[in-house]
């Protein structure tokens, strides 16, 4: 940014080539996305071919190299023709960048070549049955044998999970609590891989979930990501950059639904004139404008302290996307009370945005464990 402001001239451009990949390739089908439940990858390798794979994968590795407030403008810019499809892209990237960051020469070479266009798809494998929230008590286990590690375990809605190739998974290699987590790039084809019906979900539809089964599956050595007991470290690190991607989904999806909201009432007449003209609806969009340019403000800043390394990025980071998902949930829940009963039909898309961004405040840490890491970091000052 040129100043807290304002965003460059080249932050600017990235928008608008985001903003205009969404009006031609997302926002004309992700009704029927969302409908059919179809899962477009041919859309998102179109994306990977703007870089939108690889936003901040390393430019020596293939990837594009920006920023995390470039990659929250790409993300809002996308979730305003489809929430559900821009957070699966930016779960790719979290992927991508965890190999690119903390790999060694030989997995980033073995993998990136082909996630960086998307060719194959990578999963971000954290989330167990009994493990939630608590990360940290994840039972996944890798046994070292020889040159490979022995994986066995589940987890639990991984988006992407039965259409990915590539699973960046949190495993235990012992037991000392979060010190005792590593991190391995284990691939679909894999012997002993299997995936569990994809999940009915409330919204999300244009992406799979699915459980991830490992049955005894034998994983190269070479395949570790960092050091043994370095996963839940860089788990936590990547989810630095998820929150604030998930955040910025709901800052698109909330102002898609705060623009189709000022259209609608405009042109909605009830008692002889539009419903814009009564002093409630003003007052009702004058909020949903303002919790949105602050939920924004905060995100962008926040955006920018993780890309810097700042030592509170983490504690901004929680704030950041605490503030925007819930702010972003809330607004469209007003858009659909201001669209009344046709808010609530599949033929309008403020439904569809209603569903999507629900999910928001439970994934990537809920916004509980948001207000706790805030509140904790605040106390150690």
């Amino acid at each position: 940014m040129t100043n807290q402001f304002d965003l460059t001239d080249d932050q600017r451009a990235i928008q608008e080539m985001a903003q205009k990949f969404t009006a031609d390739e997302i926002t004309p089908h992700a009704a029927e996305w969302d409908e059919k439940h179809i899962f477009p990858r041919e859309t998102i390798q179109k994306a990977a071919e703007l870089g939108f794979g690889s936003i901040y994968v390393s430019e020596e590795s293939g990837g594009i190299g920006l920023g995390r407030l470039e990659a929250a403008l790409i993300m809002e810019a996308m979730a305003y023709g489809c929430p559900s499809t821009s957070a699966f892209i930016s779960i790719h990237n979290m992927a991508s960048w965890m190999i690119d960051c903390f790999g060694s020469e030989a997995v980033k070479q073995k993998y990136l070549p082909d996630l960086v266009p998307m060719a194959q798809i990578a999963s971000y494998c954290l989330t167990e049955p009994g493990a939630g929230s608590d990360a940290a008590s994840l039972k996944t286990k890798a046994v070292k044998d020889g040159d490979h590690y022995v994986v066995s375990g589940t987890k639990q809605f991984i988006s992407g999970g039965g259409a990915n190739e590539i699973m960046v998974t949190m495993t235990r290699t012992s037991d000392d609590g979060a010190r005792g987590v590593t991190c391995l790039v284990v691939e679909k084809d894999m012997e002993g891989v299997s995936f569990g019906a994809n999940e009915k979900k409330l919204g999300w539809h244009s992406q799979p979930t699915a459980q991830v089964n490992f049955d005894g599956v034998r994983v190269p050595a070479e395949n570790r990501v960092g050091d043994e007991g370095e996963g839940f470290r860089i788990a936590m690190s990547g989810l630095d950059g998820g929150r604030l991607n998930i955040g910025a989904c709901s800052l698109g999806g909330a102002q898609r639904c705060l623009d189709e909201t000022v259209s609608y009432t405009k042109e909605r007449n009830q008692f002889g004139k539009a419903i814009a003209d009564f002093q409630n609806t003003q007052f009702t969009l004058a909020d949903m404008a303002t919790d949105l340019e602050a939920a924004r403000a905060l995100l962008y800043l926040a955006a920018a302290k993780v890309t810097e390394g700042a030592p509170d990025k983490t504690r901004f980071a929680a704030m950041a996307k605490r503030l925007a998902t819930d702010n972003g949930s809330s607004i469209v829940d007003r858009a659909l009370q201001l669209h009344g009963g046709y808010g609530y039909l599949q033929d309008y898309p403020i439904e569809r945005f209603w569903r999507d961004l629900r999910v928001h405040s439970i994934l990537e840490g809920t916004n509980q464990i948001m207000r706790m890491i805030v509140g904790r970091d605040l106390l150690r000052q």
